[in-house]
């Protein structure tokens, strides 16, 4: 399930400023292919602007959302640093503005500001730590959980989800039809409003609160990031 990168890091948001200073950002458009599952990962990324999908795709075509990168995200990093093939593929959701990160740029920004090196590894442990959860939560929490959840994850300030009803059916892994009709039961409970392409929490202790009726010990953002 996709989740906010800035809710995995728990780093300031200007932590990984750093690796944009010294070259210049590479464009690219919306549906431009960052990169693709199985290749080999010879850099990773800082996103100065934009939004990022990350996302696996089966032999029969079948795609799920890994996660959903904003500005001052990186992304792409796991690969580069196992010096394996890509697990993942990711395209700019936005218009986008990328700082491709070589080993050459790693080096002279941790003899910089060797802080960057422990919050990379901070970064990296909080990658995996969520990633196990997700296996957990796809395998036994309802559909209805797993959407308010996504959207908790994705606005942790109780605002507006900028994402489509397909990108949140991807990201759980249930049908675009189940997520319509569910997320019109949140809200004609007055606890999230439909806009176009985005979604706006309206009631965020509500979704939490649905969270605990669907889960006997239920997780919150706060446990996540302490377990």
């Amino acid at each position: 399930m996709a989740q906010n990168s800035s809710f995995s890091s728990d780093l300031p948001a200007h932590i990984w400023r750093p690796f944009a200073e010294h070259r210049a950002p590479i464009f690219c458009s919306p549906g431009f292919l960052i990169y693709l599952q199985g290749t080999e990962a010879t850099c990773f990324y800082y996103l100065k602007q934009g939004r990022v999908k990350s996302f696996i795709q089966s032999e029969d075509g079948g795609e799920r959302v890994l996660n959903l990168y904003r500005a001052g995200s990186l992304f792409g990093e796991a690969s580069f640093f196992d010096e394996l093939p890509r697990v993942s593929s990711a395209v700019a959701l936005t218009a986008c503005q990328l700082i491709p990160i070589d080993r050459e740029l790693v080096t002279q920004a941790v003899s910089r500001d060797p802080e960057l090196a422990m919050a990379m590894m901070k970064y990296l442990a909080r990658t995996v730590r969520l990633l196990s959860y997700q296996v957990d939560q796809m395998a036994f929490r309802p559909a209805r959980w797993r959407i308010a959840w996504y959207l908790l994850s994705l606005s942790p300030a109780g605002t507006t989800v900028q994402c489509t009803q397909d990108e949140i059916a991807a990201g759980v892994s249930v049908s675009r039809v189940t997520v319509s009709r569910l997320l019109n039961e949140l809200a004609k409970q007055g606890l999230v409003e439909l806009k176009y392409r985005s979604i706006r929490v309206l009631n965020r202790a509500g979704l939490e609160q649905l969270c605990q009726e669907l889960s006997s010990s239920p997780p919150t953002l706060a446990t996540i990031g302490k377990a």
